[in-house]
């Protein structure tokens, strides 16, 4: 394994709390044996690059908030599309999309965020591995 190389893809309904994100990444990582260490950025589309729970999240875990268009998402071949992302941001799936979207090994499949109190679920994440590229 090679550190340094972990992409997280997010997706999230618009209010997300931070704190949901966050604990829904950490328990990604936790149950798949990663390091949050390992995390490079975090992923989504366009259309929630300025949501403030994610851009918190991202400031939490000390890495960058990537963007894709819906376009470029919606091109992605992923193991569980959905209709809910696609009316809300034009593209099937958003978390493993943007996850897959610059190369890389699929480590943990989308998952949703358990929050307690019988509240709905605001948050998918999925991680991917990075190849490490070298320069000759």
């Amino acid at each position: 394994m090679v550190p340094g190389r972990l992409v997280v893809g997010v997706g999230a309904s618009r209010g997300v709390p931070e704190d949901e994100v966050t604990g829904l990444v950490l328990e990604a990582l936790r149950t798949a044996g990663l390091s949050p260490r390992e995390v490079v950025e975090l992923v989504t589309a366009d259309a929630k690059a300025g949501e403030p729970g994610l851009v918190a999240a991202a400031a939490r875990l000390g890495v960058p908030l990537r963007t894709y268009p819906a376009e470029v998402l919606a091109r992605m071949e992923v193991p569980h599309p959905s209709g809910a992302p696609l009316s809300a941001v034009g593209t099937a799936s958003v978390a493993e999309a943007a996850a897959l979207a610059g190369g890389g090994q699929l480590l943990v499949p989308k998952r949703k965020s358990r929050p307690g109190g019988g509240r709905p679920s605001m948050a998918t994440c999925a991680v991917v591995r990075r190849p490490v590229r070298t320069v000759a």
